[in-house]
């Protein structure tokens, strides 16, 4: 069944060009085969530099930008790249034209191929900057908000105490229906795309398996922007897992939580007598995680001064142990996290652009608890056996839910597995929680 006509395509009319500037490799591909059939030739670029020079080389008809470049602050490229080719018909990946693009013959079958690729796409937060536009013909991209209004959840029964069906408290907006079956969106619970430590069935969360699954056996350095307590380490771990490196160390280090003066040592080590209290030298955590992966959590916390020497290690592979002349050469995959965006640091100093550039080539984001909120009982189910590993599994009664139900979760998905183990152990031997053993005074780190 075609949602979207195809558009009738002239077989006299010379091959149109057009450039697909995207991180996203699956994305490239998919617009190029679409765009293929519609006899298009397609360049591909896999950044915002990379884009600019094709269009140098060879004048493309068309260039479709996807909604984040691993280079480029987005919407300085899209302004910039206006102003240098003004006669390219300049098109987001959200459907956005140009304003002062000229208006070519073919602008339906863009917006065809665009929408055909959304449609195999699970992609959740593809937004971008909306193109100052007055065509009609297009939509703007909004960000996802958390859902208003009534919620209906699907779930499995096993915590359950009794089937409930829940109201929450006045004001809230919002009603949780809990109802048998655990598929959520219509998602299918059991989807090869899910990956097992990803708990969570909305397509936000089924967004994050898929691009894990993309990028996890390459050696492209990835960074994983989320919020506090939405699961960037396990995102982590699982891209260790499915990398060919998997056999070789997990590295994790947390750049916010050790002293500036001691996280140089730290991470590329020291020699005996480097400094004060050096007694003995010390291998650091990159060198620790030779052949193996570096997770580099917070990463926007780390000092400008260092930033530069973890700058020259991702750019050639050699580091220098503090207090020491020689260098090492270290094979290491490199992880970053951070619970703000960087692109925007970039921009007042706070972070060097240059060694964004270089950890930022493929990101994924973790979506907050609110977000996919229609994945809360598939979390509270995981959470309740995990914790019932060695005790008795709990199961919630109707308060309890609706309490949880009611909750905004500004802690994300940390904050609810601390708020259902206080639970459990304020409930001490009664196999059910209520809402009474629902606190989250102290949930949130």
């Amino acid at each position: 069944m075609q949602l979207f006509p195809v558009p009738a395509v002239n077989p006299r009319m010379r091959p149109r060009t057009a450039l697909v500037a995207s991180a996203d490799r699956s994305f490239r591909q998919r617009l190029a085969q679409v765009l293929a059939g519609l006899r298009w030739q397609v360049r591909e670029a896999e950044g915002g530099a990379q884009a600019w020079t094709e269009a140098e080389a060879a004048l493309p008809d068309a260039v479709i930008v996807d909604s984040w470049l691993p280079d480029l602050d987005l919407n300085e490229f899209l302004g910039e790249f206006k102003n240098r080719f003004p006669e390219v018909d300049l098109v987001t990946a959200a459907g956005n034209f140009a304003a002062e693009s000229p208006r070519g013959p073919y602008r339906q079958e863009l917006l065809y191929a665009l929408r055909h690729c959304q449609e195999t796409d699970t992609a959740a937060w593809n937004t971008s900057p909306a193109i100052e536009n007055s065509d009609r013909e297009t939509t703007r991209s909004e960000p996802l908000k958390p859902a208003d209004g009534p919620i209906v959840i699907s779930c499995s029964a096993p915590f359950c105490a009794t089937p409930i069906l829940p109201s929450l408290p006045a004001g809230t907006g919002k009603t949780i229906s809990i109802q048998s079956g655990r598929a959520a969106r219509g998602v299918d619970p059991n989807s090869s795309e899910r990956l097992p430590e990803l708990v969570g069935n909305a397509a936000s969360m089924l967004e994050v398996s898929r691009r894990v699954r993309l990028v996890a056996p390459r050696m492209t350095p990835v960074l994983i922007e989320g919020p506090t307590g939405s699961g960037k380490e396990i995102v982590a771990e699982a891209l260790h897992r499915l990398s060919t490196r998997s056999r070789k160390p997990f590295v994790a280090i947390n750049c916010a939580a050790i002293p500036e003066a001691l996280l140089e040592a730290e991470l590329f080590g020291h020699t005996r007598g480097a400094f004060t209290g050096a007694v003995q030298g010390r291998t650091g955590r990159i060198e620790a995680a030779d052949g193996g992966t570096l997770f580099l959590d917070e990463i926007g916390e780390m000092p400008l001064g260092l930033q530069a020497k973890l700058l020259r290690f991702v750019e050639c592979g050699e580091l220098q142990r503090v207090g020491d002349n020689e260098t090492v050469k270290v094979d290491v995959r490199i992880l970053a996290a951070t619970h703000r965006p960087l692109a925007p640091q970039t921009q007042n100093g706070a972070f060097r652009s240059d060694l964004y550039y270089r950890l930022a080539v493929f990101l994924i984001r973790t979506p907050s608890l609110a977000e996919h909120v229609l994945d809360l009982p598939l979390l509270i189910e995981h959470f309740l056996q995990k914790l019932g590993r060695d005790t008795p599994v709990k199961r919630l009664d109707e308060s309890a839910l609706a309490k949880l139900g009611a909750h905004d979760w500004p802690g994300n998905v940390r904050e609810l597995e601390h708020v259902l183990e206080r639970g459990i152990i304020l409930a001490g031997e009664n196999p059910v929680l209520t809402a009474r053993e629902i606190d989250f005074g102290l949930a949130v780190n």
